[in-house]
């Protein structure tokens, strides 16, 4: 068994269609030039670059997966679900998909009303002119506007002072529920994956209980993230502690260039330690968490909790 597979693979990229600054056919011109061959366009909430990026990824001779990030609501906190292999005229999918663009609609302009009261002028009209697709802004649209404007000096900047959970101007979005995510995606025809699970501050028992509830929404098909990511350097979280089990976290995604080779379908193999043991991270990180104090959720008798302990194993 060799160490890698015979070809590159990103299965997660944005363009100017929801947050990137590429339009999908420069992604796909960029994945090509750095020797991709399978490649996905896994835009926030919107799928209406899929045509433009199909088209360009055959001219260059990719193979092309229609893919969707869709934003959700669970435990309290926002989780990305991607679907790939998408039917993208599947009605119930694009009515799900229409009216969390109409949410985001109204987040954008509650959040330029609270930057408004704290003295910043101008961000929706400002936030507009960064988005490629005006239905579709999000805080990365925000952030660059107040760079530009010397608000602050970096978007990371914007995000702690501003933007971010906590923060004077955030607004919690009203996304989908996991299971109408998981439904959308299955009516189209395609295969749900968690994305980039090292972001999320879930505990380890939250951790457990997706993994499960994941399953018990026929999300057979939970694959392990494999792309955009970096190397492991703390192990401070329960999620990050689990990640050491399967080597790297899936924590960074396309959506604008960068200097480094590794920010762009450059990363190193996917490690052999993977293949043998089903592939995929939710089996891996369901067999770490099982090897830590198995009886910590014992004292949840909620339907929910009993329901997702007596799931089968994550296979």
């Amino acid at each position: 068994m060799t160490e890698s597979l015979a070809f590159k693979a990103d299965l997660h990229c944005h363009s100017t269609a929801s947050d990137g600054v590429l339009a999908p056919a420069e992604v796909a011109a960029r994945a090509h030039a750095n020797g991709v061959t399978l490649w996905s366009l896994t835009d926030h909430d919107e799928i209406s670059g899929i045509p433009q990026a199909s088209q360009a990824a055959s001219s260059l001779g990719m193979q092309f997966v229609s893919g969707i990030e869709i934003s959700v609501s669970w435990a309290e906190r926002t989780l990305h679900v991607v679907g790939l292999n998408i039917d993208i005229e599947n009605s119930r999918l694009n009515q799900g998909l229409e009216q969390i663009r109409r949410d985001r609609e109204t987040r954008a302009h509650l959040m330029a009303d609270k930057l408004a009261e704290l003295g910043i002028t101008g961000s929706y009209e400002g936030a507009l002119s960064y988005a490629g697709n005006p239905n579709l802004l999000s805080r990365t649209h925000f952030a660059r506007y107040l760079v530009e404007q010397g608000y602050c000096k970096t978007m990371q900047e914007v995000f702690d002072r501003y933007l971010a959970d906590g923060k004077p101007a955030y607004v919690a979005g009203e996304w989908a529920g996991l299971d109408e995510a998981l439904d959308w995606i299955h009516a189209a025809g395609g295969i749900a994956v968690i994305a980039h699970p090292g972001r999320y501050k879930y505990s380890r028992r939250e951790f457990t209980t997706l993994f499960r509830t994941f399953k018990l929404m026929g999300a057979r098909e939970s694959k392990w993230s494999p792309v955009h990511i970096r190397p492991i350097s703390t192990t401070s979280t329960p999620m990050w502690r689990a990640s050491m089990v399967f080597w790297r976290l899936a924590d960074q995604i396309f959506i604008a260039p960068r200097k480094a080779v590794w920010t762009w379908a450059g990363y190193p193999p996917c490690p052999v330690i993977l293949y043998p043991y089903g592939k995929h991270s939710t089996e891996i990180m369901n067999k770490a968490f099982v090897k830590e104090k198995e009886d910590d959720d014992e004292d949840d008798q909620s339907p929910e909790a009993v329901a997702c302990r007596q799931a089968p194993a994550i296979t």
